[in-house]
């Protein structure tokens, strides 16, 4: 009589057990739950969750990591969540477009040039459409020194037609 009391017991304990965990949250309920959290969130958008026995898993893009963590804080609250997988990824800064290369006007050119090589006798330039070409002689030593000055006048292009003593 005691195994057959004993038995009846250990029955409805589980069938107790069972029942309780079977009325949990189900995970479509989750995740309604945490989709309408993120949403409210004004600091994040565009953000997504799968639930699945009860892990919700986020993806999508969060503008920092302050953001990401905020969401995977939102999803946590909701009741019945066990654990969040969070897979969001963080949007990269947008690329900052450089300045373009300003090409000088012949005249304003051609006098830069004729300032530039004053202190290299022997140095003639002709400028022509934002060309420079170069003429005559230099010493190694020197050659180095007048490209980089010339450059830093951002000529279309610099024909280095010069003999080196």
């Amino acid at each position: 009589m005691s195994k057959i009391r004993f038995s009846g017991t250990l029955l409805f304990v589980f069938i107790t057990l069972f029942s309780l965990y079977a009325c949990g949250p189900k995970d479509s309920n989750i995740q309604a739950a945490v989709e309408t959290a993120i949403k409210n969130n004004a600091a994040v958008t565009g953000i997504s969750a799968s639930v699945q026995d009860g892990v919700v898993t986020l993806s999508g893009e969060c503008k920092d990591e302050a953001s990401k963590s905020a969401v995977e804080a939102e999803a946590a609250k909701v009741k019945g969540v066990k654990r969040v997988v969070n897979n969001c990824t963080i949007t990269p800064p947008p690329m900052q477009q450089q300045a373009p290369v300003t090409i000088s006007p012949d005249d304003t050119l051609s006098k830069n040039v004729k300032d530039a090589i004053a202190g290299y006798p022997g140095v003639n330039a002709t400028v022509t459409d934002g060309v420079v070409t170069l003429t005559g002689e230099i010493k190694r030593a020197n050659l180095q020194k007048l490209m980089m000055s010339l450059q830093s006048l951002h000529p279309k292009k610099i024909n280095n037609k010069l003999t080196i003593k």
